[in-house]
C-alpha cells in the first residue's frame, strides 16, 4: 500500500502541559516557532472554550504572538468564510481531544476539511491528541468494549482522511486496547494499526518515515501476511482467531518505515 505523506503528530492524550512539555514544545516548533500561527480546533469538545484555553496558555508561554481558537457547533459554522480564513493563513493546525464523531460530524465534507487536506498537502504541521489523534485516518476507532477480540471489542467509522491506509488507537496502554486494535485490524490486515500511550506522540513525515515522541510507547500492529483468520465467524459471538501478526513497539529514539514497514534506531545509541 502506498501511504500519502505530509506532516502529523499524532498525540495519545494526556500529553505533558507542565513540565518540559516535550511533545506540544515540538509542534510548537514545526509550526515555527515564535513566527507560528496556530490555529486551535475545539470540534470534539463539547465545551470548546474551556478545551482551547490550557493550549492558548502554554504557546502563549512558548513565545507564540498568533493564536487563534476555533470553535464549531455545527456544520454551518464549517463554511464561514472568517473561519475558512484563519485556517488558510495557518502554520500550525491543533484538535483537542473530546469525541472524534463531533469532528467528523462538524467537519466532514466542508469546506474546512477541504482546506485542512490542501495544508496536509502543503506539509502544514497538523496535530491532534487523544480524540484528535483517532480522526486523522481515513478509518478510525470510535468504541468498543470488553477484554477478548471479537465483534463486540470494535466499532468504526469514517476519519478525515488525512492520513490513509492506517487506523490509530489512543490513550493505548493506560486503557487496555491492544484487543480492540487486533480486531481492527483482521477486518481489513492490509492496513497498519497504530496505538499510542499518553504523553507519546508519533511524527509522520513527507517521506514516510514515522518517528516516536515522549515517554511512553507506540505500538504498530502489521498484519499483511495473516494466513489464518476467522473473522466471518466473528458475529456467530466467537473470539477471533489472527496468524501471524507483526509487532512493533517502539519509544523515543526509534522509527518505523511505512513504505517497506521496517523499524529501526532513529537516533545514535551509547556503546558498551
Amino acid at each position: 500500500m502506498r501511504y500519502n505523506c505530509g506532516n502529523l503528530l499524532i498525540i495519545g492524550g494526556a500529553e505533558d502541559k507542565e513540565n518540559e512539555c516535550k511533545i506540544l514544545r515540538f509542534f510548537y516548533n514545526e509550526a515555527g516557532a515564535e513566527n507560528s500561527r496556530i490555529c486551535i480546533i475545539t470540534a470534539a469538545s463539547e465545551r470548546a472554550g474551556e478545551a482551547a484555553e490550557p493550549y492558548q496558555q502554554l504557546f502563549k508561554k512558548f513565545g507564540c504572538k498568533d493564536i487563534t481558537a476555533l470553535n464549531f457547533y455545527t456544520r454551518e459554522d464549517a463554511y464561514n468564510e472568517e473561519n475558512l480564513a484563519k485556517i488558510k493563513r495557518s502554520s500550525g493546525i491543533f484538535f483537542t481531544g473530546g469525541d472524534q464523531l463531533r469532528i467528523t460530524a462538524m467537519l466532514g465534507g466542508t469546506a474546512i476539511a477541504k482546506e485542512l487536506h490542501r495544508l496536509y498537502e502543503s506539509k502544514v504541521i497538523i496535530a491532534g491528541t487523544s480524540a484528535g489523534a483517532s480522526v486523522m485516518s481515513d478509518t478510525m476507532i470510535i468504541g468498543g468494549q470488553g477484554d477478548t477480540p471479537g465483534e463486540d471489542l470494535i466499532r468504526m467509522g469514517p476519519g478525515l482522511g488525512l492520513l490513509r491506509g492506517i487506523i490509530i488507537d489512543q490513550h493505548f496502554a493506560q486503557r487496555g486496547r491492544i484487543g480492540r486494535l487486533l480486531t481492527a485490524v483482521s477486518l481489513n490486515p492490509q492496513v497498519l494499526g497504530i496505538g499510542i500511550d499518553e504523553d507519546t506522540a508519533i511524527h509522520v513525515r513527507a517521506d514516510g518515515r514515522v518517528r516516536v515522541i515522549g515517554r511512553g510507547t507506540a505500538l504498530i500492529v502489521d498484519a499483511a501476511n495473516a494466513v489464518l483468520s476467522n473473522v466471518d465467524e466473528l458475529y456467530d459471538g466467537r473470539p477471533l482467531a489472527f496468524a501471524p501478526v507483526r509487532v512493533h513497539v517502539l519509544c523515543e529514539g526509534y522509527e518505523f518505515n511505512l513504505a517497506d514497514r521496517t523499524s529501526n534506531c532513529s537516533v545514535a545509541q551509547p556503546s558498551g
